[in-house]
């Protein structure tokens, strides 16, 4: 029973020689359609491997949350899988069941959450006797989740136990702090927390995904051994069971999502008391969207400031030449929001405040001047030189074409970027992080070493 899974395992170690080498040379052509009942399909043809790779994203993550239900699209997404209810002459399948039902066709499917998006996963071989049984369970489980009151029990029991452990770390201190300080009110900064969850019932759960997972609003992304036709039909059967769109015009829309506003506390410092060995250091202000059209440039300027590990600068200043900690890094986090720019380290509490003060002079130094010419290049080099790794195998190509469907980027997106990479100038770099960052502005927050710092 275990063999087909032991089989895609080893196709996918197979996969990622023949990724390898095809991604570094081929361009990726992606085909996209709408189908009549509104969701869009966007497909990446691959013929190495007799596979393929299904993701099915739909505009429910947990920036949907409820103020007072923080966590609840994360509890959905994990309760999704958790057992079938009865439909038709289909008997319910509880969550033991449905594992098996899974492990005997070798294939997968799983439900997973972000702060902007809920998607399903869905991996099988394109054998055509297999293939079907593979879809029609997916599509029995995306439509009939059981959602079962006493496993949700269960699983917000431990929930709650491990929130309580998390946070007696102080990383958790430091993160839950910062994240209030970025977006305020904004579903970004929700922190689940017991309270929350308490709150949370199976009928929120099932409200809410069906409020989320709807034929209309649906952007499928697929890799694999299968034709235009073929894909356009197994999307159909994936999402046949699905209510259609209620409204003659199309997907009803969603309330939308405030954007996140401008930091209550500007500059401000945050010192929290842990009894720790070490101060957690953590930096930073509201940055951009998945979209903004800096974005590439802002990517090879991080890579130059924190995000290049000990070729950075911030590597260079802090660990290098002054000792004040081992690692230190920083990155954006852009999502349908401006997602957070970061700056993290870990140092002695007696050092917090001269490790603070040397981050804020990095960083207004590089928003203030930009890279070097050499700089800009080796951070290229490097990105470029690595890029056949993001696609070497079907799954890293397939989070890569769910990309593009979910945020609307250009089709050619993926054959552009070494190009649209090169052609980045420093002024480029300067002009994109003077326009997004304000170091005189950014938060910090101080986890343990409470009197070291002003």
């Amino acid at each position: 029973m275990k063999m087909p899974q032991f089989r895609v395992r080893n196709w996918g170690m197979v996969a990622f020689v023949l990724w390898a080498t095809a991604a570094a040379r081929a361009e990726v052509p992606i085909t996209h359609w709408t189908q009549p009942g509104g969701a869009q399909v966007y497909l990446v043809q691959s013929t190495v491997l007799p596979m393929v790779d299904v993701q099915i994203d739909f505009d429910g993550g947990s920036r949907r949350d409820p103020a007072d239900k923080a966590g609840l699209a994360s509890a959905t997404a994990s309760m999704a899988s958790r057992g079938l209810a009865a439909a038709g002459a289909e008997p319910a399948l509880d969550e033991n069941a449905l594992g098996e039902a899974w492990a005997d066709l070798g294939a997968s499917f799983g439900a997973s959450v972000s702060a902007d998006r809920m998607g399903f996963s869905l991996r099988s071989l394109t054998d055509p006797e297999l293939l079907p049984k593979v879809v029609a369970l997916a599509a029995r489980q995306l439509a009939h989740p059981a959602f079962p009151a006493p496993v949700w029990q269960r699983e917000r029991d431990q929930w709650m136990a491990a929130l309580r452990e998390a946070d007696t770390r102080p990383a958790t201190v430091a993160a839950k702090a910062f994240a209030a300080a970025v977006y305020g009110a904004h579903p970004y900064g929700y922190q689940t927390g017991e309270a929350s969850l308490a709150r949370i019932g199976v009928a929120d759960m099932q409200a809410f995904y069906a409020q989320t997972v709807r034929r209309c609003s649906a952007k499928v992304s697929i890799v694999g051994n299968v034709s235009q036709a073929q894909a356009d039909a197994l999307v159909t059967q994936l999402l046949a069971r699905l209510a259609p769109s209620a409204s003659a015009t199309g997907c009803a829309a969603l309330p939308p999502v405030a954007d996140v506003a401008p930091m209550a506390q500007p500059g401000s410092v945050q010192t929290i008391p842990f009894a720790s060995a070490q101060a957690h250091v953590l930096i930073g202000q509201p940055g951009i969207r998945r979209n903004d059209p800096d974005f590439l440039a802002l990517t090879v300027g991080n890579y130059v400031l924190g995000g290049g590990g000990f070729v950075s600068r911030l590597m260079a200043q802090v660990r290098e030449k002054r000792g004040l900690s081992y690692s230190v890094y920083s990155y954006f986090a852009p999502g349908l929001h401006a997602g957070a720019f970061t700056v993290g380290l870990q140092t002695r509490p007696d050092q917090a405040a001269q490790a603070v003060a040397l981050v804020q002079e990095v960083v207004a130094r590089f928003v203030a001047d930009g890279p070097t010419a050499q700089e800009l290049q080796a951070a290229k080099d490097n990105l470029i030189g690595g890029f056949a790794l993001r696609l070497d195998s079907n799954r890293k190509l397939l989070d890569n074409v769910a990309n593009i469907a979910w945020n609307g980027l250009p089709l050619d997106y993926l054959d552009t970027w070494t190009a649209s990479v090169e052609r980045l100038s420093a002024e480029d770099v300067r002009q994109a992080f003077a326009r997004v960052l304000r170091p005189q502005d950014m938060v910090t927050v101080v986890v343990g070493g409470r009197d070291q710092v002003p």
